[in-house]
């Protein structure tokens, strides 16, 4: 039974060892993806401050796309970021967005669509300054 536990454990041990430089790599993308998804985070954040320090009437489409195109640039895990992270409060998406922005705000699901549109403008790559208004200070 020994032999057996032996030759067992031998063979996890050189097959492991055989394949340690893809083990490794598959680790070191892990690694980027969580620190792409990490800044990406923080990209999403930095735009949603942004909106709320500015106060500008009708630039919240540009945050959402600002937010989006910067953090889609990050590498998969800012992109997985960006279609995760929501807006507002940065919520996981979920109904509750949706829930809270036609019932409380009384934005409607027309102002919904519209921020949906931009966040998938920003996403795919989209100039953010096409939902830019005009008048908006260039600090942002």
């Amino acid at each position: 039974m020994r032999l057996w536990v032996c030759i067992a454990l031998l063979s996890i041990v050189l097959c492991a060892s055989a394949e340690r430089p893809g083990i490794f790599e598959g680790i070191r993308r892990g690694g980027q993806f969580v620190r792409d998804a990490a800044r990406g985070s923080l990209d999403m954040y930095r735009a949603y401050r942004d909106m709320r320090e500015a106060n500008y009437r009708g630039a919240d489409k540009y945050f959402h796309a600002r937010g989006n195109y910067d953090a889609a640039r990050r590498g998969p895990g800012g992109a997985w970021a960006a279609r995760v992270i929501r807006w507002p409060f940065l919520l996981p998406h979920s109904d509750a967005r949706e829930n809270w922005q036609s019932g409380v705000s009384g934005r409607g699901a027309e102002d919904t669509r519209l921020d949906q549109e931009a966040n998938a403008w920003g996403r795919s790559g989209g100039d953010p300054n096409r939902y830019r208004p005009k008048g908006l200070p260039s600090k942002y």
